[in-house]
């Protein structure tokens, strides 16, 4: 069987902040076209600007990718706006939600389709959105304030498909949530892999469930890919299980009770 081709193709980029501050250090990913890939790391890892300097955010907080490479389709796209990159199928659902609080679960979806120029199609990504989240149409006259955490998520990603995404970049989405919430967003966005063919790339500190819905996971520490590989062989890689996922064979609970330089040393033995 022939391997899907690569969407978006990231190459050795360094992020540099304030002209000064060195974040991400040769970062390098594929996802592959109707692939789920799973960027995974503690707090500080490096996952967030690693999206960000896909989705060219970077500038807002005084950061730009200096080295390598950014890649849509075979495409460069380090010099993009983030307007263009949304009409080229690239959209960021961000950390903590974002929705406008003022205005209604409806209207934060349909500020997505700002893209859109056609009516029918509009109405019908609407359609699509409160299908796969139906308690969104239930509450879409409700001012996004005044809806929990998990609707607020459910909305920003159905604001995301409003843009009809080729790839969408989904940054801690279980951020915040009840367990029961978390695996039920996680399953949407295999439902929206399987049937829609959304491809995602997420950044994820809940290790465990990304890597029950995701086909690949990459492993950050420090701004630097340190393994990579199926998620069920990360799954089940000792040493992700003790440092990542809380099942060290040693009788360690953690991965935060071992040493940090210890830890890099292991992973780039």
């Amino acid at each position: 069987m022939s391997q899907p081709p690569i969407v978006l193709d990231v190459n050795g980029i360094e992020v540099i902040y304030n002209h000064v501050i060195l974040v991400l250090k040769g970062v390098s990913l594929q996802v592959p076209e109707g692939g789920i890939v799973a960027l995974l790391g503690g707090n500080g890892a490096g996952k967030t600007t690693t999206l960000r300097a896909i989705s060219n955010l970077l500038k807002a907080e005084r950061g730009e990718v200096t080295k390598g490479s950014i890649e849509l389709r075979g495409e460069r796209i380090e010099n993009l706006s983030p307007a263009d990159l949304v009409r080229r199928g690239v959209v960021q659902v961000m950390e903590g939600r974002h929705c406008f609080a003022h205005l209604t679960i409806e209207e934060n979806l349909m500020t997505g389709s700002y893209t859109r120029t056609s009516k029918a199609e509009i109405e019908a990504n609407l359609e699509k959105v409160y299908n796969y989240f139906p308690r969104l149409k239930t509450r879409r006259t409700s001012q996004a304030a005044y809806t929990s955490g998990g609707e607020q998520q459910m909305c920003a990603i159905g604001r995301a498909l409003m843009t009809n995404p080729s790839i969408v970049l989904l940054d801690e989405p279980s951020m915040g949530l009840a367990p029961q919430i978390v695996d039920e967003v996680f399953h949407i966005v295999k439902d929206l892999n399987a049937k829609e063919k959304v491809t995602f790339l997420l950044a994820e500190q809940n290790t465990n469930m990304a890597l029950k819905y995701a086909d690949y996971g990459y492993i950050m520490e420090s701004g630097r890919i340190v393994m990579d590989g199926k998620a069920h062989d990360l799954a089940n890689n000792s040493d992700v299980k003790e440092f990542y996922l809380g099942v060290g064979g040693d009788g360690r609970k953690s991965f935060r009770d071992i040493k940090s330089y210890k830890r890099r040393k292991r992973w780039l033995a």
